[in-house]
């Protein structure tokens, strides 16, 4: 394991961990991407002392992380005070890219129908009613507006950049949306260089080390921008060479213990394989099985549903695939993209897991 390894490791709290609360740990790590529910908030429970899920559930439930599309056009757990102003930074562009995809897509929205769906959501949401997608959607067709799933999509995300709807409390397991005026009245928010010099100081104090372009890519940001929040925190960034390359050290990983030898099995997404341009640090390892295995486990662990295993099957490479173009850049499960290709339906789950384990630590 080579120095960078050991500083970031520490950096995002997989070795040694400072934190008790999720709430206090999101902050530190600025945000944490959430597009896959269940793996990001075991992406914040194996960063706590104790790792648990029950803490991360329960921040969830009262509101002290929110979960929500901010800083760049995906899902991101962030701590609730925080919401303000990273909207502030991002909401423009989000909106942009959101309105972009509605027009590409034939999604046919125009600024009416955003304005009257984040009328309808202050109605429906109001005093305290937390919703799910499915009641939302029925709720909007009820009162006139068509609503398949693209176009929810669309609405939803235009009303979270609004400042109208954010994360609320799961019911039955699922997420469900709520008024952030009810959910978060007392989030604060920034004068834009303030809140520039926060997010760059919060994303190398818990990335470290990283260069300007993992920070640009990592909050989305506009490159002017983001060299305004980096040069703010002039005098606290190092500039160190590893392997050859110069990187931006905090000032606070100056000096590191060396992090344990063993490997580190993360959930996907995680901030440590997600949140840097060059990913060239982790093995990058993709499961895959044949069709009807996979069909036969997904009803196995998930149960029956309306739709047909192969069709929610389906539903999931398509976004799964969409997510990996848009951030590596390259084909989801094309096999030379990866360092380790295993069949889960000829290997057990256990043995993937030591055969991935073993050629980490050999890496």
């Amino acid at each position: 394991m080579n120095r960078l390894t050991d500083i970031r490791l520490h950096a995002q709290q997989l070795v040694a961990p400072q934190f008790d609360d999720p709430a206090e740990l999101i902050r530190w790590m600025g945000m944490v991407q959430a597009q896959e529910y269940g793996s990001a908030k075991w992406a914040v429970a194996l960063r706590l002392r104790t790792p648990a899920a029950a803490p991360v559930e329960e921040a969830l439930r009262e509101g002290r992380i929110l979960r929500m599309h901010i800083m760049r056009p995906t899902w991101h757990f962030i701590a609730a005070e925080d919401v303000r102003w990273m909207l502030h930074l991002s909401a423009r562009r989000i909106r942009a890219a959101n309105a972009s995809f509605a027009k590409g897509n034939g999604c046919g929205l125009d600024e009416g129908d955003y304005l009257r769906c984040s009328r309808l959501l202050e109605r429906i949401l109001g005093g305290g009613n937390h919703l799910t997608r499915q009641q939302i959607a029925g709720e909007l067709e009820r009162a006139g507006m068509a609503v398949d799933a693209p176009r929810l999509n669309r609405l939803m995300m235009h009303a979270e950049t609004d400042g109208v709807v954010c994360s609320g409390a799961d019911r039955a397991g699922k997420p469900t949306y709520a008024l952030l005026a009810e959910r978060v009245p007392q989030a604060v928010d920034l004068p834009e260089e303030e809140a520039l010099a926060l997010l760059a100081l919060r994303y190398f104090r818990s990335h470290s080390p990283a260069t300007f372009d993992d920070f640009v890519w990592w909050s989305g940001l506009p490159v002017g921008q983001a060299r305004r929040g980096v040069g703010a925190l002039d005098g606290e960034l190092l500039r160190e060479s590893f392997g050859g390359r110069e990187y931006l050290l905090h000032e606070s990983w100056a000096t590191c213990r060396k992090a344990p030898a063993h490997a580190h099995l993360l959930p996907a997404f995680d901030e440590y394989l997600i949140a840097y341009k060059d990913r060239s640090d982790v093995l990058n390892v993709f499961i895959y099985a044949d069709k009807a295995y996979r069909a036969e486990r997904i009803v196995r662990l998930y149960g029956q549903s309306v739709k047909k295993p192969e069709d929610r099957l389906e539903d999931k490479d398509k976004r799964r695939s969409v997510n990996y173009k848009h951030y590596p850049g390259q084909n989801w499960g094309e096999m030379r993209n990866y360092d380790l290709c295993l069949n889960s339906a000829v290997f057990s789950e256990d043995t993937c897991t030591q055969l991935i384990a073993e050629l980490a630590e050999k890496r």
